[in-house]
């Protein structure tokens, strides 16, 4: 194989991988932010929460799969208190106490990890099964960022079939639509908001996990994945689980060939796209005018 198409397929598998780690932070965002309407500025800091979780887990067990499930389940049940007894009781105040609350929510996480692991780089390593390389016909490519490919493609049809072909899911996207019709129905509505918050959280925790071994696990994590990540939802359209799939993927491409070939104008490439996009379709590529 020509050393230019290797590169060019190289490039793309990164930013296949990328995309998947946008998908899987940018799917939680899309149930909270999208789907229920909450402004969930703290989005970012619980996808930081899970990766420090996994490096915590593994550093007690030394198991990578252990960290995988209980990391996230930690960072779920830690969105489910914020959202029962936090930003349950800011609802009449609209996005404005939403933004305040979970811009503090996310202070007091940041500032959290900092006390408990410093504000140092920490390793997190890959298990001995993802390490190493595989051939993909001339290519050699890491095994891991294979594994995180595959995670989010099964994520994402969990997910499918969760919403679209199952009772809770008509439940969820019902309570959505219309709150006050499900509750007359005898269904408990904030019940089923506090499930869909912890899901939401409980994916970013997924996604901070499956990136903790590629960026390591440090304080600025949030900061570098999470905008990415609400501008995928913006530009995919909010709601819109297909659109965030599709969006991380060109997002993810974006950034690297971007980093490839014009890394001045890598950073800003999204948003470019997000502006050409938003100009021509303010609901974004898949959402739905009202």
């Amino acid at each position: 194989m020509e050393s230019d198409t290797v590169l060019y397929i190289s490039q793309a598998m990164h930013g296949l991988a990328y995309g998947m780690v946008l998908f899987l932070v940018s799917a939680g965002l899309t149930l909270i932010f999208g789907m229920m309407g909450i402004l969930n500025i703290a989005h970012a800091s619980f996808f930081m929460l899970g990766a420090y979780f996994c490096y915590q887990v593994l550093s007690m067990t030394g198991n990578f799969w252990v960290s995988l499930i209980v990391a996230p389940v930690i960072v779920g049940l830690l969105g489910v208190l914020c959202e029962r007894y936090l930003l349950r009781k800011l609802h009449a105040y609209g996005h404005v106490g939403e933004l305040l609350l979970t811009v503090g929510i996310g202070m007091v996480i940041l500032g959290s990890v900092k006390i408990f692991w410093g504000t140092e780089s920490l390793p997190v390593t890959v298990p001995q099964i993802l390490k190493g390389l595989v051939k993909l016909g001339g290519l050699e490519y890491p095994i891991y960022r294979l594994f995180i490919i595959a995670l989010a493609l099964v994520i994402l049809a969990i997910m499918g079939l969760i919403l679209y072909k199952t009772r809770l899911g008509m439940i969820v996207r019902g309570a959505v639509s219309d709150a006050e019709m499900v509750n007359a129905l005898g269904i408990n509505v904030p019940a089923v908001f506090m499930f869909v918050f912890g899901f939401g959280t409980w994916l970013a925790g997924v996604g901070g996990v499956a990136v903790a071994p590629i960026l390591t696990v440090y304080p600025g994590l949030s900061d570098q994945v999470g905008m990415d990540a609400f501008v995928v939802v913006v530009t995919a359209g909010f709601g819109s689980l297909k659109g965030a799939f599709i969006v991380s993927i060109i997002f993810g491409l974006l950034s690297s060939f971007g980093v490839q070939f014009v890394p001045k104008l890598a950073p800003v490439l999204m948003f470019g796209f997000m502006a050409i996009v938003l100009a021509l379709k303010p609901a974004g590529i898949f959402g739905e005018t009202e």
